[in-house]
């Protein structure tokens, strides 16, 4: 842990500080939690980032926690910490929408695995957050009258990112530290990205995707968003293991933390393909490329790298999802065409322009895009990339009544995060700096299958690199 001057997001060793030290309780976090979250419904405009709470079920869990604390039995690093997930998940008893206004029409009564495993370990599940309409987009505006658009804790005018956008929004505005979402095109990196905080993105089945709705099976990760990469490894530690109810991750190999504290990066070698890197804008980029300097002050070696064929992977990446989403959701397009948002309808419209040649070729370019990453991957230990090539989008008024659709955007923003879905290599974003109008600018690493330990490694360096954090506009201080 490095002190820092100034300002500090509140992290999972803050809470646990007060707790053992007795100077707050969890009933006591849990009540000024459920103060902020009446406030911030009511704040103009409304931060949206959880669209479903109960104060009953927060208090039950936050008591049982102080009980614990006590009687000095905790169950594990994450007993007490608030939480919230994505509301792709089920979580009982909140509504299962997934962002629309026709699913989850009766509260849940199962728990998705993820959701049941932070229950065992003692945290309290503040609520389920705002998505971007069925993970449709990379905006997270969603006009419908259930959700509304989340707003950027740095900046309400801006967009959050999606389709995680609410986790992100709820973490950056210190509604709780940890929060879990679910990445298919970047939906856990992008808002993490543009609200300042990191993002993980797990292997292709490390973690458990039971009881979320299965959109696109083969693209989707589960992963944390938390104010930090010390945090981010707690969380990772305590979900990623098989589940016997999600076939996808039954022969994984045991999750571990090693290296992660080395005091340095010697030995390490970061990739760059520096025609790749460079395509975003140029305070990104200044941004990034200092960054990286610093990752090499510490020991590490950067190799340059070539990454063939990456835009017939992304065209393969969007028809994988697209088609994957659009067989899922079919009978729901013709049932619940006119409930749908604008945005989401001309998304599986688009997808049914797919044709089976198209999806058979796409995985044959899957195949071959994770042949070269195991080449790469032979020769250094990750490849480094910037997260976003942009900062967050304005909102504009016309976005708050029919919603956002912009192709040229959504491609733009899932430049550097189709890779990592495309062939399931994990992928971290940790924020690195601010642009000149103080937006949140993060740096991309990428490890090979199952290595999340060497991202973790490394994105404890990367945040030592920035020199301050600046003060979300939004922000509650929930510890104070």
């Amino acid at each position: 842990d490095s002190a820092r001057n100034g300002f500090s997001f509140k992290g999972i060793k803050d809470y646990l500080e007060c707790y053992q030290s007795g100077k707050l309780t969890p009933s006591q976090v849990a009540k000024n939690i459920i103060a902020m979250l009446e406030d911030c419904d009511k704040s103009t405009p409304p931060l949206r980032a959880i669209v479903q709470w109960d104060r009953e079920q927060i208090m039950l869990m936050a008591e049982a926690s102080t009980t614990r604390y006590r009687n000095k039995c905790t169950l594990s690093s994450l007993d007490g910490i608030p939480v919230c997930l994505k509301e792709e998940f089920k979580v009982v008893p909140y509504h299962h929408r997934v962002g629309t206004v026709y699913l989850g029409t009766q509260p849940e009564t199962e728990d998705a695995t993820v959701a049941k495993k932070l229950r065992e370990a003692g945290a309290i599940i503040i609520g389920v957050s705002n998505m971007h309409e069925l993970g449709t987009g990379t905006t997270g505006c969603n006009p419908n009258r259930y959700h509304k658009i989340p707003r950027n804790p740095y900046n309400p005018n801006h967009f959050t990112g999606g389709s995680s956008s609410g986790s992100a929004a709820a973490v950056a505005a210190g509604l709780c530290p940890v929060a879990i979402g679910t990445d298919g095109g970047g939906s856990v990196r992008i808002p993490a990205s543009f609200c300042g905080v990191v993002g993980l993105k797990g292997t292709f089945g490390r973690i458990s995707c039971h009881g979320s709705l299965p959109l696109s099976y083969s693209t989707v990760s589960v992963g944390p968003i938390c104010t930090s990469v010390a945090d981010a490894a707690i969380v990772y530690s305590i979900l990623a293991e098989p589940d016997l109810l999600y076939p996808y991750g039954l022969k994984q190999p045991k999750a571990t933390l090693s290296d992660m504290c080395a005091p340095d990066l010697k030995g390490l070698k970061l990739g760059v393909d520096w025609t790749f890197f460079k395509a975003c804008d140029a305070e990104v980029l200044s941004a990034c490329e200092k960054a990286v300097k610093h990752l090499q002050s510490l020991g590490a070696s950067v190799v340059e790298v070539s990454l063939p064929e990456m835009e017939e992977a992304q065209v393969a990446h969007v028809i994988c999802i697209l088609s994957e989403m659009r067989d899922f959701l079919q009978p729901d397009f013709n049932k619940h065409f006119h409930e749908m948002n604008l945005e989401t309808r001309a998304s599986l419209a688009l997808a049914s322009q797919f044709t089976a040649l198209d999806y058979i070729k796409a995985n044959r370019q899957r195949t071959r895009s994770m042949r070269f990453l195991e080449e790469i991957f032979s020769t250094v230990n990750c490849i480094l990339t910037p997260a976003v090539p942009c900062t967050a989008p304005r909102i504009y008024e016309s976005d708050l009544l029919t919603g956002s659709s912009d192709m040229s955007f959504t491609v733009r923003s899932m430049r550097f995060m189709q890779l990592g879905n495309f062939t399931g290599i994990p992928g971290l974003v940790v924020p690195i700096g601010y642009s000149t109008s103080g937006l949140p600018i993060s740096l991309q690493v990428m490890a090979k299958w199952w290595d999340e330990a060497v991202l973790l490694r490394i994105g404890l360096k990367l945040e030592q690199f920035r020199d301050q954090t600046k003060k979300p506009s939004i922000y509650y201080d929930i510890l104070a």
